[in-house]
């Protein structure tokens, strides 16, 4: 328990010391985000919000992805929907972890219903796509991109660094036969569109990951900002669009995200695709090819959480569950694949 209170009287100091902010005090933990531990603040200025990575998983990766969160919110804030970011600690002696403070933002996050507060009809499904859309295309409309975020140069390999890094993990680390990762993967890396351009990418971009207004349709924030990076703003378009209004009769990987989206006669991905183009000037002529990527993609990603669970290591539902789900999303992105050209 003192140790505890050491922390919290730390955390305070250092608050006040740096921000000015007084009376600092850690109110709960809150749900949401997978990657970084997330709690709610009190001050003497108002609610904010503390990210960190959990103490258990401290790593150069993951003190990496909490200060790449800040760096890229605090380059976004006033021109996207972002929380206001306070101020970044990487001094261990504080909490331990490296950790941010941002403002709080009120707001509801979506998976399979409405909040009760919206009508429940195809049209608020549609107005609802359209904000997770446009709050995208805030963020791609961001030019020039602000200094200090990575290498423009590097930034145009992106997808072709992405694919090559995850058929060598799977390669080394399998532990059941999943022969599109590297067929499909091959495919992809011969057929990787020039980018036409270079903008802020989320590279986690759909429902969950963004707070709506609660009174109506709006993107209040867009969160989880630890896997952002620089790249063609098409791999966000590309995953949100992919796993949005899907099919319910076909195997679906990870069917629970943007479940509320699958309604027949709601706005299409593909639709979603054409007004992000016309909000940013920019194409989305390449759309199916990014689908399939970002659906291979996230399905080698989470291939490592089952190669844990099988080697004993991890034991959760999320983790069984990826014997259904990374096959699935392998599929989907065969689909997409085959509307992009592929024989």
């Amino acid at each position: 328990m003192q140790a505890v209170i050491d922390q919290a009287e730390r955390l305070a100091g250092w608050v006040e010391r740096k921000t000015g902010i007084r009376d600092v005090r850690i109110v709960r933990r809150m749900t949401g985000g997978n990657a970084n531990v997330t709690s709610l603040v009190d001050s003497s200025d108002g609610k904010l919000v503390l990210r960190h990575p959990p103490a258990e998983a401290v790593s150069d990766l993951a003190t990496a992805g909490i200060s790449r969160e800040y760096r890229f919110v605090s380059a976004i804030a006033g021109r996207a929907p972002v929380a206001t970011p306070v101020c970044f600690c990487d001094d261990p002696a504080i909490l331990g972890v490296p950790f941010l403070l941002s403002r709080f933002v009120g707001g509801e996050a979506i998976t399979d219903t409405l909040p009760e507060t919206y009508a429940d009809e195809v049209a608020t499904i549609d107005a609802v796509g359209h904000a997770l859309i446009d709050a995208l295309a805030s963020v791609h409309t961001i030019t020039p991109v602000p200094e200090g975020l990575g290498q423009i140069e590097k930034a145009q390999e992106f997808v072709t660094r992405q694919i090559a890094r995850w058929r060598e993990v799977r390669l080394q680390h399998a532990v059941r036969e999943l022969p599109l990762i590297d067929s499909l993967g091959a495919w992809l890396a011969e057929h990787v569109p020039t980018p036409q351009s270079v903008r802020i990418v989320h590279c986690d971009y759909h429902l969950d990951n963004v707070l709506m207004d609660p009174a109506q349709p709006q993107v209040n924030a867009i969160l989880d900002w630890e896997m952002a990076t620089l790249a063609d703003p098409m791999v966000d378009v590309g995953l949100v669009t992919a796993m949005w209004n899907r099919d319910e009769t076909r195997p679906r990987g990870f069917g629970f995200v943007q479940q509320v989206s699958n309604c027949p006669g709601a706005v299409t991905g593909a639709q979603l695709a054409e007004r992000w183009s016309a909000r940013t000037g920019l194409s989305d002529e390449h759309l199916a090819y990014f689908q399939a990527f970002a659906m291979w993609r996230l399905a080698a990603i989470v291939e490592g959480a089952f190669v844990l669970y099988r080697q004993g290591q991890v034991d959760g539902a999320y983790e069984r569950g990826l014997e259904h789900d990374v096959p699935a999303l392998l599929d989907e992105a065969a689909r997409f694949a085959r509307q992009a050209g592929k024989p």
